[in-house]
């Protein structure tokens, strides 16, 4: 299973691993190996969310893992379009953190 996040600008490392371990306990309790988070970063070169649709196309994972559907996008209707481009075009599944019961 591979995760994705989105940082806020302000985010601290904590927050980072605090996501992170979040993502990889959730992972763990549905039976997945978490084997590498993509982190989208407001000045990074290259987007995480490239970089990650490039990784389910290239390897047999079929799972990915978010905290929220925020991650993706603020919009709903953009949120939708990447949900709907890994589902149904890259055949994986998105599993959403936010709101589970522990």
């Amino acid at each position: 299973m591979y995760g994705y996040l989105r940082l806020a600008a302000s985010s601290a490392d904590d927050e980072n691993r605090t996501l992170q371990n979040e993502l990889a306990t959730h992972a763990e309790r549905e039976g997945f190996t978490l084997e590498q988070t993509f982190v989208e970063q407001i000045r990074a070169n290259e987007p995480a969310f490239d970089c990650l649709t490039e990784a389910l196309k290239a390897s047999g994972v079929r799972n990915v893992i978010v905290p929220s559907l925020w991650h993706f996008a603020r919009l709903p209707g953009l949120q939708a379009a990447m949900r709907e481009h890994i589902e149904y075009e890259l055949g994986a599944r998105i599993w959403v953190v936010q709101g589970v019961q522990r």
